[in-house]
């Protein structure tokens, strides 16, 4: 497909510079933003040519939108705090720019996480952090929020706060400092980063974000202080202002939080009731480069019925809610029509699981299949995958075929509650080989509760098993990737009491399996184990892992997700300097009577549910998939989607 590329928008840029006309710098035609275009191409010119991909800071995608700043009553930036690449490819960043765009008082403008070069740079040249729409500082909006994905981008975070000139902690800002705010998935446990943010959105932000930008414009609008500002927003739903809370620790290990001034005891997640009346947007900007996922998403389904006990968004995205395929066809057409794209994604937690796939796939395949448009469907699961739907899949374009075995023993995968045995795996695998897969994409996990050598060792034998089967079937050309992580429990989820599996152990599971699988069409990664042990204990820590963090970031941390970047000896320097031993976050120091630093959140599915699957998990027993019958988690109590 077309894209703009950076020379086209640097010469857009400089034509506004050297035009005579002084009505044309400070307004010219289609865009209402020149003067802080001019203002800051005069300093970008100096440095950008030097830094790697400079298509990621210049603006100017087809689809971006550029409102007058005057004329909105809130100016929001979003901002994602990983490179432009990850960012421009994650749906809940486009959803939520269409959402805030779409009204005529509010304005939302991009930012994202300048790699290491462009850091260094704009530091040494005083160029603050801008948005990539008027190329405004970020400290001049109203609010600026953050997408928390992943706990690997909490120093990003921090890095993006200090580039735009707002203090790293929320106790340090002052009344015309943006509010803060934040969401995602990690907004579900918010204390590691409580300390930094002003305001969490608790669930799907389709369902707040407009009652958050009321809440505040109607705040800033009775004059009051900061602190008045946040305790307006704390009486939104779904809205968790952690200065409004104060932590009580014993004996060392969390307590409780005490809530002040009027604050609710428990935040509520927010869902949306109904995918098909959510807005979803048809023409999200292009990118100028390439970016990770360079296609249209649909998303066709939310949730997860399948109940596995280590997968926080199984847990936290219930209760299932379904597009319709007549939506889903017609946002296909109006995305490709507007993006230009060649591929398309149905995305959900488990594609295949969407209850009438076939349909859904036959109409596309008929719609798309003669302009040469491929359609993908991730997540797939091996008990619901049908060589029917591969050889539609097939017939535009073939690709690796993903899927997440995790464990390789059917006791080890009751134990996680993975709802298939082997004969029913090699059955499935037969029908994608005969469809003309020639690569295979497999994924484990380390570690798991109740893991065994034997379990180990009999993914090695899974491996090589499907290597043979592979090769009979489609000859020397089939290949396999497998990918190694280790196990990481999570909050709010049946495992989130587990202890993590040492580092040194982790390496000798790895070594076990690579040690086994000799052959060079099988390749192998894994996750450095240092890095998951880290990311434990920023997945389930309280409020005083926010020192460590900060520490981190101070000592030079950044883009932790990255081994080309991530730096263990920042994050140990921090943890020793907070008094901790590394080695200790695979001990967990509570026990499930004990409270948790993020009990306050509530995402509808109770802790006796989770404890109930934690002591199935020894059996080991599988539980059904909840579609079958209702296991009482508690979410459809909590949530009332009659309408």
């Amino acid at each position: 497909m077309s894209r703009y590329r950076y020379p086209a928008a640097l010469h857009e840029l400089r034509r506004f510079k050297s035009a005579d006309n002084d009505d044309l710098h400070r307004n010219p035609p289609g865009n209402p933003n020149a003067f802080f275009y001019l203002l800051m191409l005069e300093q970008l010119e100096q440095f950008l040519p030097l830094v790697v991909k400079p298509g990621r800071y210049v603006g100017g995608e087809l689809h971006g939108i550029r409102k007058e700043w005057n004329a909105a009553r809130v100016r929001v930036a979003l901002a994602f705090p990983e490179i432009y690449e990850i960012g421009m490819s994650h749906l809940g960043l486009k959803i939520l720019y269409h959402i805030i765009n779409s009204r005529p008082q509010y304005l939302a403008e991009r930012a994202f996480c300048p790699w290491p070069d462009m850091e260094r740079q704009m530091r040494r040249h005083n160029v603050p952090l801008y948005s990539l729409e008027s190329f405004r500082p970020l400290n001049e909006f109203d609010l600026l929020g953050f997408s928390l994905q992943y706990e690997m981008t909490f120093t990003n975070v921090l890095t993006m706060l200090d580039l735009a000139a707002i203090p790293l902690l929320s106790s340090d800002r002052r009344r015309e400092d943006p509010i803060v705010i934040a969401g995602g998935p990690c907004a579900l446990n918010p204390e590691p980063t409580a300390d930094f943010i002003d305001a969490f959105l608790i669930g799907e932000a389709e369902e707040g974000i407009l009652h958050l930008l009321k809440a505040y414009e109607e705040a800033r609008g009775s004059d009051g202080s900061r602190r008045d500002v946040l305790r307006r927003l704390s009486a939104v739903d779904g809205i968790y202002v952690p200065s409004l809370y104060e932590p009580e620790y014993r004996n060392g290990k969390f307590f409780t939080l005490h809530c002040r001034e009027g604050a609710p005891e428990y935040i509520d997640r927010l869902w949306v009731k109904n995918l098909d009346e959510a807005p979803f947007p048809t023409a999200s900007p292009v990118p100028l480069i390439e970016a990770v996922h360079d296609r249209y998403v649909v998303e066709i389904m939310r949730g997860c019925t399948r109940g596995c006990r280590f997968c926080h968004a199984g847990m936290t995205c219930r209760p299932v809610r379904e597009r319709s395929v007549d939506t889903i066809c017609a946002l296909v057409e109006q995305g490709l029509a507007n993006g230009g794209y060649d591929a398309v994604t149905l995305a959900s937690l488990s594609s295949t699981d969407y209850s009438k796939i076939g349909e859904l796939v036959n109409r596309l395949t008929h719609l798309l299949s003669g302009r040469r448009i491929s359609i993908s469907l991730p997540s797939l699961r091996l008990d619901s995958f049908s060589i029917e739907i591969a050889e539609k899949i097939q017939e535009v374009r073939k690709s690796g075929f993903t899927f997440a075995p995790e464990a390789a023993t059917d006791r080890l995968r009751r134990a996680i509650n993975k709802h298939y045995r082997e004969d029913e795996m090699f059955r499935s695998l037969d029908s994608a080989l005969l469809a003309g897969w020639d690569l295979f994409k497999l994924y484990f996990m380390l570690g798991l509760p109740t893991e065994t050598d034997e379990d180990v060792e009999a993914i090695a034998a899974l491996v090589l098993n499907i290597r043979n089967m592979g090769r009979k079937i489609r000859g020397k050309r089939f290949r396999t990737n497998v990918s190694l992580s280790a196990f990481i429990p999570k909050p709010h989820t049946p495992f989130q009491w587990e202890n993590m599996v040492p580092e040194d152990l982790l390496r000798r599971k790895y070594s076990t399996i690579t040690g086994r699988v000799p052959y060079r069409d099988v390749k192998i990664s894994w996750r450095e184990p240092s890095l998951c042990l880290l990311e434990a204990l920023l997945s389930r820590g309280d409020r005083r892992a926010a020192a460590v963090v900060l520490g981190a970031w101070k000592a030079g941390a950044r883009f932790d997700a990255w081994s080309s970047e991530s730096s263990m000896k920042a994050w140990r320097q921090s943890i020793s300097q907070a008094g901790l031993d590394f080695s200790s976050v695979i001990t967990f120091p509570y026990g499930p009577a004990d409270p948790l630093p993020w009990d306050h959140i509530r995402t509808g599915v109770t802790k006796e549910y989770l404890l109930e699957e934690r002591a199935r998990s020894r059996s080991p027993e599988f539980t059904a998939d909840c579609r079958e019958r209702c296991l009482g988690c508690g979410v459809c109590a909590h949530v009332d989607l009659s309408s």
